[in-house]
């Protein structure tokens, strides 16, 4: 999904970029060409943080909840970047749930780590209680 949603990045780009009859990435005094750049340039800043928790949440703690809280964070960048398309304030709802979706992958991977050490040095394991915590929280990820 994450290759679809830069495919249509992509896309996006080179469309304005033909639309702009220029020849070279820089356009002075295209905003339309400027805004979709911008766009795509932070989308593309973004991802290895968002691969970075998704893949530490999913290993050290829960597979579903990290799995739901990527597709739902993957839906946040397409919003974000359509509404960087319009004006700049559009696209702040899904800047804004894109963080809490990143907050909340990065407290999964925490508790993971947090887990595994209580583990080693406790012999206390709270994975159960965990996966329920989350498994119980990511549909709150929902709400705007």
């Amino acid at each position: 999904v994450c290759v679809f949603l830069t495919a249509f990045f992509a896309s996006k780009l080179e469309h304005e970029s033909k639309h702009c009859n220029g020849k070279g990435l820089q356009r002075p005094g295209s905003s339309a060409f400027d805004r979709v750049y911008t766009a795509n340039q932070n989308c593309g800043h973004a991802y290895p943080t968002f691969l970075a928790v998704l893949w530490c949440a999913g290993l050290l703690c829960s597979q579903a909840p990290a799995a739901f809280a990527g597709l739902m964070y993957l839906f946040v960048r397409q919003k974000y970047f359509v509404g960087y398309l319009g004006e700049r304030t559009q696209s702040t709802p899904g800047y804004l749930f894109g963080k809490r979706i990143i907050l909340f992958l990065f407290l999964m991977s925490l508790a993971g780590i947090l887990n595994y050490y209580l583990v080693f040095f406790f012999g206390s394991d709270f994975e159960i209680h965990i996966k329920t915590i989350t498994s119980a929280i990511s549909p709150l990820l929902l709400i705007p």
